[in-house]
């Protein structure tokens, strides 16, 4: 049977397919031979795209955010791939339109199910519904569904919006879909954190919740941290009970997606309408692209837990993916544990991981 992963816990560099390239003096195989031996013969490296990914029939996925921008694009690559997905979104009429979408391009295996981050109460409906429909397991969880920048709210649970929908609505999801996780081996799970991070110095535990200052960047950057602390602690415990599921994360670098021009209306940037678009496509890279982090994190076979994958150009803002740094305050182990510690009194989750 095909697998998604098949892993060894020590990691490498992304495996990049290579060519021979023929100098215009080489006209032939054995021309070539002579100029390999040489030393006249070079090698280009082909970087990393979608078609290099496993076939992943029989696998199941599900990604957070899907009907729109880099959650799409990364579901609709897992599902032409063979993957059964499930696009877990807010807005089920938008995610039926994706998921039209997606089975008019050859997705086959395409499903919808309804869940906000941003409400604990859906995020228990969500894990339970699917998992009493899928009692076989899951392959794959892509924590991708987020918000930017935005003015400070409060959830129904009484958190800020951000931190809840970036970070503690997927820490919730996770640890309540960590038993079917748990059931497959070698399964994924895979949060999409930011460049930002690095602008947060660490987590504000005094004021998790921007109660008493709040800056709307500040606020994006930390709940973006804190993807990468869960990620650390989560493979800290998976790998401490010997399971071989693993935790990764990625990032898109600055894509052009609905998320980027909607951050400059709310902002009220002066660009706008067509403009903010056109410089969001100057500027970034389609989400086709913006997705290959995500999608180099979850299916490629070379790579160990707490892997971090972002694009491989300047300042890691556009490109193909590749192992990236993260910053120090991203490698706290005791901020990561606390984290841990604090999101389960938060959230009241506390699946236990065995």
């Amino acid at each position: 049977m095909e697998t998604l992963c098949r892993l060894s816990y020590g990691g490498t560099k992304p495996r990049k397919r290579t060519r021979p390239f023929w100098p215009a003096e080489i006209t032939s195989p054995m021309h070539a031979a002579r100029a390999q031996a040489s030393g006249r013969l070079h090698t280009v490296h082909m970087p990393w795209s979608a078609d290099d990914m496993p076939r992943l029939a029989g696998r199941r996925a599900i990604v957070t955010g899907a009907n729109s921008g880099i959650g799409y694009a990364t579901a609709l690559a897992l599902a032409l791939h063979g993957a059964a997905v499930t696009l877990a979104v807010r807005d089920a009429a938008k995610g039926e339109a994706a998921a039209a979408r997606m089975r008019e391009l050859g997705a086959e295996q395409v499903l919808v199910g309804s869940l906000d981050l941003a409400d604990l109460a859906s995020v228990h409906t969500f894990a339970d519904s699917w998992g009493h429909e899928h009692p076989e397991g899951l392959d794959l969880l892509v924590n991708n569904a987020g918000v930017m920048a935005i003015p400070r709210a409060v959830t129904v649970d009484g958190f800020e919006r951000q931190l809840a929908t970036n970070y503690l609505g997927h820490y919730a999801l996770t640890r309540l879909l960590l038993p079917a996780l748990l059931a497959q081996p070698q399964s994924r799970v895979v949060s999409v954190s930011s460049n930002a991070h690095r602008t947060a110095k660490r987590i504000d535990f005094d004021d998790l919740m921007g109660a008493r200052r709040y800056r709307a960047w500040g606020a994006y950057a930390q709940s973006k941290l804190a993807v990468l602390l869960f990620t650390n602690e989560l493979q800290s415990r998976l790998h401490r009970i010997g399971s071989s599921t693993k935790a990764m994360a990625a990032h898109p670098g600055l894509s052009s997606t609905e998320l980027f021009s909607g951050v400059m209306h709310l902002r009220k940037v002066p660009i706008a309408g067509a403009a903010a678009s056109a410089f969001g496509a100057m500027a970034g890279q389609p989400a086709s692209m913006g997705a290959l982090p995500t999608l180099f994190a979850a299916t490629s076979p070379d790579l160990h837990g707490d892997s971090y994958i972002g694009p491989d150009g300047p300042g890691q803002w556009r490109g193909h993916p590749t192992l990236v740094d993260r910053s120090d305050a991203a490698l706290d182990v005791k901020a990561a544990q606390r984290l841990w510690d604090v999101s389960e009194q938060l959230t009241g989750v506390r699946i236990p991981l065995d």
